[in-house]
């Protein structure tokens, strides 16, 4: 048998170290195609001779779109036979990624816990994305829950990892060069510093975008992604194709800008859940709250620390209800840290 069917749960050993197919060189068709999938418009992604001020060589590619990139890497070898990718930690953007520049990833299982019904089980992953130079460019833990092939295959040794609660500010790594010392306010669209957020101040950011068939296809073809709860519309009993989770954080970071558009660089993601299915027709709206500040050896830069949450609809700043469940109009729930001028 030569086709790969993909992985179950009871394939995965834990310490096991997996080498992803196949690397992929950058070139400004990424950030072309990622800036017309969603609307994003970060002045530093947007203009070499922006970027360029702000002390790097050039615009960088975004850092959701590295992400991406290095995460599409991974679903035929961890997400191929998911029910669900259920959260991500421990994240960490170490370098930026340049046109030019070739990713490669790789995954060690940390953890395995077999579900109580015996169908399924749930698989944690650190992966790594690393350069032609050998650089890692980024790193994060995920779990999916994977269906089983043998139902009677003998469950493994329960192990869950321990994982920080949020990147500590002092872990977070600033690009060489950065400097906001200089940056200019008017062309990257609004006029709110570092210490204009307060800890427990809420942003709606007001607009939204209705998510089409087409467009998460592409996205979904863009970055590799070959799960087939995206792809295959039999594979689900609704015969709906759910959109990639990846579609909806990027469609919500690049509605964001309305009220952070000097949330530059994503240097971090505590934490993550895709609270509830986004299908095609769904009407994506988001808001953020400021949940800490922090101060970085860089010149002129500050980190805040924001929950980003990406809804259906209903009413701005509702999350969860009785018991601490997510409401149903709750698509995600990120926790992520960003460099804004100070």
């Amino acid at each position: 048998m030569k086709t790969n069917p993909g992985r179950f749960f009871e394939d995965y050993k834990l310490g096991e170290v997996i080498s992803h197919a196949v690397p992929r060189t950058v070139s400004g068709g990424e950030r072309a195609l990622y800036h017309a999938l969603y609307p994003a418009r970060g002045a530093l992604y947007s203009s070499d001779e922006f970027a360029r001020s702000c002390g790097l060589p050039q615009a960088p590619l975004d850092d959701l779109a590295a992400f991406h990139l290095v995460f599409g890497k991974t679903v035929p070898d961890i997400s191929l036979n998911a029910v669900a990718n259920l959260g991500y930690a421990e994240g960490r953007w170490l370098a930026p990624v340049y046109p030019g520049d070739t990713l490669a990833a790789r995954s060690t299982v940390i953890g395995l816990k077999q579900n109580s019904n015996g169908k399924s089980g749930v698989v944690w992953v650190k992966t790594e994305g690393v350069n032609q130079h050998g650089e890692v460019v980024l790193s994060y833990v995920r779990w999916v829950m994977v269906r089983k092939r043998d139902l009677d295959a003998e469950a493994p040794m329960t192990t869950i990892p321990d994982l920080a609660p949020a990147v500590p500010a002092s872990d977070l790594v600033v690009p060489e060069g950065l400097d906001f010392t200089g940056y200019d306010f008017s062309l990257a669209g609004e006029p709110h510093r570092w210490g204009d957020y307060e800890p427990g101040e809420r942003i709606d950011h007001v607009d939204g975008v209705t998510v089409e068939e087409a467009e998460h296809m592409l996205a979904t073809r863009l970055w590799q992604n070959t799960a087939k709860v995206h792809f295959d519309a039999t594979f689900r009993p609704d015969g709906q194709r759910l959109i990639y989770g990846g579609h909806v954080i990027s469609m919500a970071r690049a509605l964001s800008f309305n009220g952070l558009a000097n949330a530059q660089m994503v240097v971090a993601l505590n934490g993550g859940a895709h609270a509830n299915p986004c299908f095609s027709g769904t009407t994506v709206k988001a808001w953020s709250e400021v949940l800490d500040r922090a101060e970085t050896a860089a010149p002129g830069v500050g980190a805040l620390r924001l929950r980003l949450v990406a809804t259906s609809g209903g009413e701005p700043f509702t999350l969860k209800g009785e018991g601490g469940k997510y409401l149903p109009h709750v698509l995600l729930d990120l926790d992520y840290w960003v460099l804004v001028p100070r």
